[in-house]
């Protein structure tokens, strides 16, 4: 979908690259430009394919925005110095969209704040520089990435550390974040990371019950509930599998999971609905935030959209922007999570 179009696009950079740099003192520049595209040591093919295990989504920077995103100054960014001896940081993938992000990430950092700030200060990472680079130049709104998170922790004496992502599963990206506070071990005198929110059979019980509970009022028997994950190449997209077969398990045999990116995909889940003999459609990202994939590839009217894809078949779709991290459950599993790393530390 969207992704390939991104791919496409690096494609024909590159050969456009490789011809202007036959043309002699043009090459410097060249170079400089390409430079640009990449931060943080990560190459442009490797941001373009970034994996999106939050659920929140790869999103791309558009030229040109024909939609309204909310007001970035109404979210707490949460890079503040004066951190004191003890944090806790939240690391997120992250979501241009301003409104969400302030709804979903910052919601589940407030619900955090809340329990532990009497002995933790809170502070955001987000680790797509694209989406961090993007609101930068838009809305001149600055989020740091993992590294200046974890640097800014250094400057300010943090002796111990917590770090809490809020990854939908322990994937390609949950481990990146490992790898990299791994690095940072004789920065602390301790350090500890928070599980992704789908870790244990308890996690994938209470998520259940977090979004039955919250779909409840479109569950009249003739509604199939779908929702949509990104997906991944990682092990842990049977994250999406195990899900289903829990539903199904529990009497919820109107509700699918699908993936953008993976299986079970668009089609396995149209085949589904239809073998129901449902009337009407409600699509949900099941994703920490709302944010490129769920306005575009599942509620956008682009042909290969899951709304559309429905509609053509005759079917009453509902669609519902909003990301898990809005949920109050969703967001006492993080609290949890956090609380367990904790006590690793003491």
């Amino acid at each position: 979908m969207r992704k390939n179009k991104i791919i496409y696009t690096l494609i024909v950079a590159c050969v456009v690259g490789l011809l202007l740099c036959g043309c002699g003192s043009d090459s410097a520049e060249v170079s400089n430009n390409n430079a640009d595209i990449t931060s943080e040591g990560t190459t442009a093919g490797e941001q373009a394919l970034q994996t999106e295990e939050s659920g929140g989504a790869q999103e791309e920077e558009s030229d040109e925005e024909n939609y309204e995103t909310g007001d970035a100054s109404l979210d707490d960014t949460r890079n503040q110095d004066d951190i004191g001896e003890n944090e806790l940081l939240v690391v997120s993938f992250g979501t241009s969209f301003n409104d969400n992000r302030r709804l979903t990430i910052g919601a589940i950092e407030e619900a955090l704040d809340a329990e532990f700030s009497k002995d933790y200060s809170v502070r955001r990472g987000f680790t797509s520089q694209i989406i961090i680079d993007h609101v930068k130049k838009r809305d001149n709104v600055s989020i740091d990435n993992v590294t200046e998170a974890l640097d800014r922790a250094v400057a300010n004496n943090v002796k111990n550390l917590v770090i809490q992502p809020t990854h939908l599963m322990d994937g390609f990206e949950y481990s990146d974040v490992v790898n990299e506070v791994a690095q940072y071990s004789d920065a602390f005198d301790a350090i500890a990371i928070g599980k992704p929110l789908l870790t244990t059979d308890e996690d994938f019980q209470a998520v259940i019950e977090a979004v039955t509970k919250a779909t409840v009022s479109y569950d009249d028997g003739k509604t199939a509930i779908c929702f949509m994950g990104h997906g991944t190449e990682a092990a842990s997209n049977a994250v999406y599998e195990k899900m289903q077969g829990m539903l199904s398990d529990a009497g919820y045999a109107n509700y699918y999971i699908g993936t953008v990116e993976a299986s079970p995909t668009l089609e396995d889940v149209l085949s589904a609905v239809k073998a129901g003999g449902y009337e009407r459609v409600v699509l949900r990202p099941l994703m920490i935030v709302a944010g490129d994939h769920a306005n575009n590839d599942m509620a956008g009217d682009e042909e290969d959209s899951w709304k559309t894809a429905f509609e053509a078949e005759g079917y009453e779709v509902t669609c519902i922007l909003e990301g898990l991290g809005q949920l109050e459950d969703i967001q006492k599993i993080f609290v949890e999570h956090a609380r367990a790393a904790m006590k690793e530390i003491k």
